[in-house]
């Protein structure tokens, strides 16, 4: 078998392998990571488990409750009839009559069954409805600013990522230069000082190469721990692509937020219309007791039971209910003033992230441009130097704006990026 067919074999089986060990990251899959594994989101999980054991409890508010209660009673003075009916022309009926027990027992379990409640557990599941929402929602807003912190990470990687591909495409050039200068040296062409420019050169792009490389591991470190992900130098990151306009209507958390809240005083305003509601309640008494029940005059120990309803109605409040709406009425004022306030500072916030969006877009335009002209810069300036009419610092100077050119190029695109995503998040949309 000769040698290309076997090479071409080999990549061929580890291909599919080699792809595999590359993980490829998104910034909307970053997103998501943070939103699913960070502490904070288990909280809505929790919210939600005590939001239905409170709506279980309100519902079982139609049950009917049990209570068992016993008492011992000893009276100083009960009514005696002996003496009063002794009085009477009527032999021995004084006799008959034995007096009222000092001591009264009973053993009870009285039964109350609410019939009407005028809307109280209806309102109060209504609210508990709207502290859930609430609570949910405040949750997805602290997660939402975790967004600012994984752009600065992702976008700083790209940018490093790109910077460590232009360093290395310059450190290979230089390295060429500083090769092809030796023979030079050897026929006293070339000067050692010019190899010296050069190698100084060469050093400089290596300690930004190493820098790099820590900042980088920092920022990997970072978003590793944000995303709750194994995130290392091999993952390759997508510079984010959105097409077609960004609006600028408002979908932040916060604000829908301010909206929940509205809707909480509103249940809440429904809860003080119930308390001046008529309520109807039935009870009944099973029990067991010396005398039994209201039958005083049997000296022994009975069953006995009690039944009823009851209606009431707290027909004047001394303006309680009224007070309190006006309250209600003044937080939702303010309420409408807080989220005005944020509605405009985000709108100021999207035309400056407007303005640079445009301002970067003007710089990328021009950006292509400017390489060209510093590439035939360049090139002249190679010619000049290779025939002795420019030093090599001089021809330096024009590699390095030539290097900066296309480091601005690079950074501007990617800022632009970056850009376009904040503006996102600042209106509250999503990637797509």
């Amino acid at each position: 078998m000769r040698i290309k067919e076997l090479i071409f074999l080999i990549v061929m089986f580890l291909g599919p392998f080699a792809l595999h060990a590359q993980k490829i990251m998104t910034l909307k899959e970053c997103y998501g990571h943070a939103m699913t594994t960070n502490a904070i989101a288990g909280e809505k999980i929790g919210y939600s488990d005590i939001s239905r054991l409170k709506d279980e409890n309100l519902v079982k508010g139609w049950l009917p409750t049990l209570d068992a209660n016993g008492s011992l009673i000893y009276n100083s003075s009960v009514v005696d009839l002996s003496s009063v009916l002794g009085s009477l022309p009527i032999p021995g009926i004084a006799g008959a009559i034995k007096p009222l027990p000092n001591e009264q027992y009973k053993i009870t379990v009285d039964i109350n069954q609410v019939i009407y409640d005028g809307g109280a557990i209806k309102g109060a599941r209504a609210l508990e409805k709207a502290d859930l929402s609430i609570n949910e929602k405040q949750t997805e807003t602290d997660l939402y600013k975790l967004r600012g912190q994984i752009n600065s990470y992702y976008f700083n990687i790209l940018l490093l990522n790109r910077q460590k591909e232009l360093l290395n495409n310059y450190l290979e050039i230089i390295k060429k230069r500083i090769a092809s200068m030796q023979s030079g040296i050897n026929n006293g062409i070339i000067i050692k000082s010019d190899v010296d420019v050069l190698t100084s050169e060469k050093i400089k792009i290596e300690q930004q190469l190493a820098e790099n490389e820590i900042r980088k591991t920092s920022f990997l470190k970072n978003l590793s721990d944000l995303t709750g992900n194994s995130i290392d130098g091999t993952t390759e990151f997508m510079l984010p692509v959105l097409s077609g306009e960004l609006s600028n209507e408002l979908s932040r958390p916060e604000l829908q937020l301010f909206d929940l809240r509205k809707e909480q005083l509103a249940a809440g305003m429904k809860v003080i219309e119930s308390k001046r509601m008529p309520k109807a309640f039935g009870f009944a008494t099973i029990g067991y007791g010396n005398p039994p029940g209201s039958n005083f005059f049997k000296d022994q120990f009975a069953p006995y039971y009690i039944l009823g309803a009851s209606i009431k109605w707290n027909i004047f409040d001394w303006n309680k209910a009224k007070n309190e709406k006006q309250i209600i009425s003044l937080q939702q004022g303010i309420i409408d003033n807080r989220k005005n306030d944020l509605t405009d500072n985000l709108k100021r916030l999207l035309e400056s992230k407007n303005s640079e969006i445009e301002s970067l877009k003007a710089l990328i335009e021009t950006d292509s441009e400017l390489i060209s002209l510093r590439k035939r810069i360049t090139a002249s300036a190679e010619s000049q130097y290779q025939n002795g009419n420019l030093t090599a610092t001089d021809y330096l100077s024009e590699l390095n704006s030539e290097r900066q050119a296309l480091i601005n190029f690079e950074i501007h695109k990617i800022n632009l990026s970056m850009a376009r995503i904040e503006y996102l998040n600042i209106s509250g949309h999503e990637i797509e």
